[in-house]
Protein backbone atom coordinates (compact mmCIF):
# COMPACT_ATOMS: atom_id res chain seq x y z
CA UNK A 1 0.00 0.00 0.00
CA UNK A 2 1.19 3.21 -0.83
CA UNK A 3 2.17 5.66 1.91
CA UNK A 4 -0.68 8.45 1.41
CA UNK A 5 0.66 10.05 5.24
CA UNK A 6 3.59 11.90 3.12
CA UNK A 7 1.21 14.07 1.02
CA UNK A 8 0.33 16.82 3.74
CA UNK A 9 -1.97 18.72 1.01
CA UNK A 10 -5.85 17.83 1.23
CA UNK A 11 -8.47 18.02 -1.16
CA UNK A 12 -12.12 19.24 -0.57
CA UNK A 13 -13.79 15.55 0.27
CA UNK A 14 -17.54 15.51 0.55
CA UNK A 15 -18.93 12.53 1.71
CA UNK A 16 -22.66 11.76 1.41
CA UNK A 17 -21.98 7.62 1.93
CA UNK A 18 -24.38 7.77 4.87
CA UNK A 19 -27.44 8.26 2.39
CA UNK A 20 -28.65 6.32 -0.34
CA UNK A 21 -30.50 8.47 -3.35
CA UNK A 22 -33.87 7.15 -4.58
CA UNK A 23 -36.05 9.11 -6.82
CA UNK A 24 -39.56 9.71 -6.29
CA UNK A 25 -39.58 6.23 -4.48
CA UNK A 26 -38.28 4.12 -7.28
CA UNK A 27 -35.20 3.32 -6.55
CA UNK A 28 -32.47 2.06 -9.21
CA UNK A 29 -34.12 -0.43 -10.32
CA UNK A 30 -37.46 1.68 -11.00
CA UNK A 31 -35.47 4.30 -12.88
CA UNK A 32 -34.01 1.67 -15.18
CA UNK A 33 -37.08 0.34 -15.72
CA UNK A 34 -38.73 3.27 -16.84
CA UNK A 35 -35.44 4.14 -19.00
CA UNK A 36 -36.30 0.79 -20.80
CA UNK A 37 -40.04 2.13 -21.22
CA UNK A 38 -38.77 4.68 -22.30
CA UNK A 39 -36.54 3.46 -25.21
CA UNK A 40 -39.12 1.09 -26.49
CA UNK A 41 -41.66 3.57 -26.76
CA UNK A 42 -39.25 5.22 -28.98
CA UNK A 43 -37.63 7.98 -27.13
CA UNK A 44 -34.47 8.87 -25.72
CA UNK A 45 -33.64 7.11 -22.41
CA UNK A 46 -31.81 9.60 -20.76
CA UNK A 47 -34.71 12.07 -20.84
CA UNK A 48 -36.11 9.75 -17.64
CA UNK A 49 -32.55 11.05 -15.87
CA UNK A 50 -33.42 14.73 -17.29
CA UNK A 51 -37.10 14.61 -15.87
CA UNK A 52 -36.60 12.68 -12.28
CA UNK A 53 -32.87 14.23 -11.45
CA UNK A 54 -34.65 17.40 -9.45
CA UNK A 55 -36.41 14.62 -7.22
CA UNK A 56 -33.51 13.11 -6.07
CA UNK A 57 -33.70 12.41 -2.34
CA UNK A 58 -31.43 11.49 0.24
CA UNK A 59 -32.33 8.49 2.66
CA UNK A 60 -30.75 8.05 5.34
CA UNK A 61 -28.69 4.50 5.78
CA UNK A 62 -27.11 3.88 9.08
CA UNK A 63 -25.23 7.87 9.21
CA UNK A 64 -22.75 5.84 11.97
CA UNK A 65 -21.31 4.19 9.00
CA UNK A 66 -19.37 6.61 8.07
CA UNK A 67 -19.06 9.52 10.80
CA UNK A 68 -16.39 11.59 10.64
CA UNK A 69 -13.19 11.32 8.44
CA UNK A 70 -12.70 7.22 7.57
CA UNK A 71 -9.53 6.02 6.10
CA UNK A 72 -10.87 6.24 2.47
CA UNK A 73 -12.04 9.95 2.52
CA UNK A 74 -8.44 10.47 4.09
CA UNK A 75 -7.08 8.67 1.26
CA UNK A 76 -9.59 10.29 -1.66
CA UNK A 77 -8.50 13.77 0.29
CA UNK A 78 -4.64 13.21 0.06
CA UNK A 79 -5.28 11.70 -3.40
CA UNK A 80 -7.22 15.22 -4.69
CA UNK A 81 -4.30 17.20 -2.79
CA UNK A 82 -1.79 15.85 -4.49
CA UNK A 83 -3.12 16.27 -7.75
CA UNK A 84 -4.46 19.85 -7.02
CA UNK A 85 -0.25 20.34 -6.29
CA UNK A 86 0.79 18.97 -9.72
CA UNK A 87 -2.09 21.40 -11.66
CA UNK A 88 -1.37 24.52 -9.57
CA UNK A 89 2.33 23.87 -10.67
CA UNK A 90 1.64 22.77 -14.45
CA UNK A 91 -1.01 26.04 -15.58
CA UNK A 92 1.25 28.18 -13.49
CA UNK A 93 3.59 27.66 -15.97
CA UNK A 94 1.89 28.37 -18.53
CA UNK A 95 0.52 31.57 -16.93
CA UNK A 96 -2.79 29.91 -15.97
CA UNK A 97 -4.47 30.37 -12.54
CA UNK A 98 -6.08 26.85 -11.46
CA UNK A 99 -9.18 26.24 -9.32
CA UNK A 100 -9.22 23.28 -7.07
CA UNK A 101 -12.48 20.61 -7.59
CA UNK A 102 -14.87 18.65 -5.12
CA UNK A 103 -14.80 15.10 -4.83
CA UNK A 104 -18.20 13.88 -3.76
CA UNK A 105 -18.39 10.08 -2.53
CA UNK A 106 -21.72 8.83 -2.52
CA UNK A 107 -23.36 5.32 -2.77
CA UNK A 108 -26.02 4.18 -5.22
CA UNK A 109 -27.23 7.47 -6.50
CA UNK A 110 -26.89 11.45 -5.76
CA UNK A 111 -27.56 15.00 -6.82
CA UNK A 112 -24.84 15.89 -9.33
CA UNK A 113 -24.97 19.73 -10.64
CA UNK A 114 -25.09 17.37 -14.19
CA UNK A 115 -28.42 16.05 -12.91
CA UNK A 116 -28.80 12.77 -11.63
CA UNK A 117 -25.30 10.49 -11.03
CA UNK A 118 -25.32 6.96 -10.02
CA UNK A 119 -23.01 4.02 -9.57
CA UNK A 120 -23.70 2.74 -12.88
CA UNK A 121 -22.48 5.89 -14.56
CA UNK A 122 -19.14 5.11 -12.80
CA UNK A 123 -16.89 7.72 -11.47
CA UNK A 124 -17.22 10.94 -13.43
CA UNK A 125 -16.76 14.79 -13.20
CA UNK A 126 -19.22 17.58 -13.52
CA UNK A 127 -17.78 20.56 -15.05
CA UNK A 128 -21.25 22.28 -13.93
CA UNK A 129 -19.84 22.34 -10.41
CA UNK A 130 -16.47 21.10 -10.52
CA UNK A 131 -17.09 18.01 -9.48
CA UNK A 132 -15.69 14.37 -9.18
CA UNK A 133 -18.67 12.00 -8.33
CA UNK A 134 -17.39 8.65 -7.27
CA UNK A 135 -18.67 5.63 -5.73
CA UNK A 136 -15.64 3.69 -4.23
CA UNK A 137 -17.87 0.32 -4.92
CA UNK A 138 -17.13 0.85 -8.34
CA UNK A 139 -13.89 -0.47 -7.94
CA UNK A 140 -15.58 -3.85 -6.24
CA UNK A 141 -17.13 -4.40 -10.37
CA UNK A 142 -13.56 -3.80 -11.73
CA UNK A 143 -11.59 -6.63 -9.80
CA UNK A 144 -13.83 -8.90 -10.10
CA UNK A 145 -15.61 -8.16 -13.61
CA UNK A 146 -13.09 -6.81 -15.46
CA UNK A 147 -10.11 -8.36 -13.92
CA UNK A 148 -8.04 -6.01 -12.52
CA UNK A 149 -5.55 -6.05 -9.97
CA UNK A 150 -7.24 -3.45 -7.67
CA UNK A 151 -4.96 -1.27 -5.26
CA UNK A 152 -4.89 2.20 -3.54
CA UNK A 153 -2.69 2.83 -6.49
CA UNK A 154 -5.08 1.50 -9.21
CA UNK A 155 -8.21 3.44 -7.46
CA UNK A 156 -6.03 6.62 -7.21
CA UNK A 157 -5.31 6.50 -10.76
CA UNK A 158 -8.82 6.58 -11.94
CA UNK A 159 -9.03 9.79 -9.76
CA UNK A 160 -6.63 11.78 -10.87
CA UNK A 161 -8.51 10.79 -14.86
CA UNK A 162 -11.12 12.20 -13.49
CA UNK A 163 -8.84 15.50 -12.25
CA UNK A 164 -7.44 15.37 -15.68
CA UNK A 165 -10.84 16.26 -17.24
CA UNK A 166 -11.36 18.89 -14.68
CA UNK A 167 -7.97 20.32 -15.85
CA UNK A 168 -9.20 20.06 -19.57
CA UNK A 169 -12.55 22.08 -18.59
CA UNK A 170 -10.76 24.86 -17.17
CA UNK A 171 -8.41 24.74 -20.21
CA UNK A 172 -11.03 24.96 -22.93
CA UNK A 173 -10.89 21.40 -24.49
CA UNK A 174 -13.50 19.51 -22.48
CA UNK A 175 -15.98 22.16 -23.72
CA UNK A 176 -14.24 22.30 -27.76
CA UNK A 177 -14.98 18.31 -27.53
CA UNK A 178 -19.03 18.62 -26.41
CA UNK A 179 -19.49 21.09 -28.62
CA UNK A 180 -18.22 18.71 -31.49
CA UNK A 181 -20.25 15.78 -30.05
CA UNK A 182 -23.68 17.98 -30.11
CA UNK A 183 -23.02 19.49 -34.18
CA UNK A 184 -22.70 15.99 -34.76
CA UNK A 185 -18.88 16.48 -36.48
CA UNK A 186 -17.53 13.85 -38.32
CA UNK A 187 -14.85 14.12 -36.08
CA UNK A 188 -16.85 13.52 -32.42
CA UNK A 189 -15.79 9.87 -31.77
CA UNK A 190 -12.20 10.70 -32.77
CA UNK A 191 -12.38 13.65 -30.34
CA UNK A 192 -14.04 11.89 -27.39
CA UNK A 193 -11.22 9.24 -27.30
CA UNK A 194 -9.04 11.85 -27.72
CA UNK A 195 -10.37 13.62 -24.64
CA UNK A 196 -9.96 10.36 -22.38
CA UNK A 197 -6.88 9.21 -23.51
CA UNK A 198 -5.51 12.94 -22.24
CA UNK A 199 -6.91 12.56 -19.42
CA UNK A 200 -5.18 9.34 -18.96
CA UNK A 201 -1.76 11.35 -19.97
CA UNK A 202 -2.32 13.78 -17.46
CA UNK A 203 -3.02 11.22 -14.66
CA UNK A 204 0.65 10.32 -15.69
CA UNK A 205 1.40 13.69 -15.03
CA UNK A 206 0.19 13.08 -11.41
CA UNK A 207 1.84 10.13 -10.77
CA UNK A 208 5.29 11.35 -12.01
CA UNK A 209 4.65 14.53 -9.30
CA UNK A 210 5.05 11.79 -6.36
CA UNK A 211 8.65 10.22 -7.58
CA UNK A 212 10.85 10.42 -5.03
CA UNK A 213 8.26 11.26 -2.53
CA UNK A 214 8.56 7.81 -0.66
CA UNK A 215 5.00 8.15 -1.87
CA UNK A 216 4.71 4.47 -3.84
CA UNK A 217 6.18 1.58 -3.31
CA UNK A 218 8.70 -0.22 -5.54
CA UNK A 219 6.41 -1.13 -8.63
CA UNK A 220 3.48 -0.41 -7.22
CA UNK A 221 2.82 1.82 -10.24
CA UNK A 222 1.80 -1.08 -12.03
CA UNK A 223 -1.32 -0.70 -9.95
CA UNK A 224 -2.44 1.88 -11.98
CA UNK A 225 -1.16 0.69 -15.55
CA UNK A 226 -3.38 -2.56 -14.88
CA UNK A 227 -6.44 0.00 -14.01
CA UNK A 228 -6.47 1.68 -17.22
CA UNK A 229 -5.94 -1.71 -19.11
CA UNK A 230 -9.21 -2.84 -17.31
CA UNK A 231 -11.13 -0.11 -18.63
CA UNK A 232 -10.03 -0.08 -22.23
CA UNK A 233 -12.51 -0.22 -24.53
CA UNK A 234 -12.04 -3.21 -26.08
CA UNK A 235 -11.35 -5.17 -22.73
CA UNK A 236 -14.70 -3.88 -21.01
CA UNK A 237 -16.70 -4.60 -24.74
CA UNK A 238 -14.84 -8.11 -24.93
CA UNK A 239 -16.07 -9.24 -21.20
CA UNK A 240 -19.71 -7.75 -21.50
CA UNK A 241 -20.25 -8.92 -25.18
CA UNK A 242 -17.42 -10.92 -26.34
CA UNK A 243 -17.21 -8.92 -29.36
CA UNK A 244 -14.60 -6.35 -30.05
CA UNK A 245 -16.09 -3.22 -31.66
CA UNK A 246 -14.02 -0.06 -32.29
CA UNK A 247 -16.41 1.85 -33.83
CA UNK A 248 -18.35 1.88 -31.05
CA UNK A 249 -15.29 3.24 -28.92
CA UNK A 250 -15.54 6.19 -26.48
CA UNK A 251 -12.28 6.27 -24.67
CA UNK A 252 -10.10 4.11 -26.25
CA UNK A 253 -7.93 1.15 -26.31
CA UNK A 254 -6.61 -1.12 -23.41
CA UNK A 255 -3.19 -0.42 -24.92
CA UNK A 256 -3.63 3.48 -25.86
CA UNK A 257 -4.76 4.52 -22.19
CA UNK A 258 -1.66 2.31 -20.70
CA UNK A 259 0.98 4.17 -23.36
CA UNK A 260 -0.71 7.34 -22.87
CA UNK A 261 -0.53 6.68 -18.85
CA UNK A 262 3.15 6.25 -19.07
CA UNK A 263 3.96 8.95 -21.55
CA UNK A 264 2.43 11.82 -18.95
CA UNK A 265 4.49 9.64 -16.20
CA UNK A 266 7.78 9.36 -18.09
CA UNK A 267 7.80 12.96 -19.14
CA UNK A 268 5.82 14.72 -16.01
CA UNK A 269 4.76 17.45 -18.32
CA UNK A 270 1.29 17.99 -20.18
CA UNK A 271 2.55 19.33 -22.76
CA UNK A 272 3.86 15.81 -23.45
CA UNK A 273 -0.30 14.79 -23.62
CA UNK A 274 -1.71 16.63 -26.91
CA UNK A 275 -3.40 13.53 -27.59
CA UNK A 276 -5.51 15.43 -30.31
CA UNK A 277 -2.85 15.36 -32.96
CA UNK A 278 -1.37 11.88 -32.49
Amino acid sequence: MANWDKISSRGRVLDRRSAVGTVGGLGLTGILLLMGVQYLLGGNPLDVLVDVAPSVIQQQQDPSEFAGEDPYEQFAAAVLGSANNTWSRQLAGRGRAYAEPKLVLFRQATQSGCGFASSEIGPHYCPVDNTIYLDETFFDELTQRFGAQGGDVAEAYVIAHEVGHHVQNQTGVLEDVQQAQQTGSPNAQVAAIALELQADCYAGVWASSLKGQGVLEPDEIREAMDAAAAVGDDRIQEVTTGQVNPESWTHGSSEQRVSWFNRGYATGDMQACNTFDD
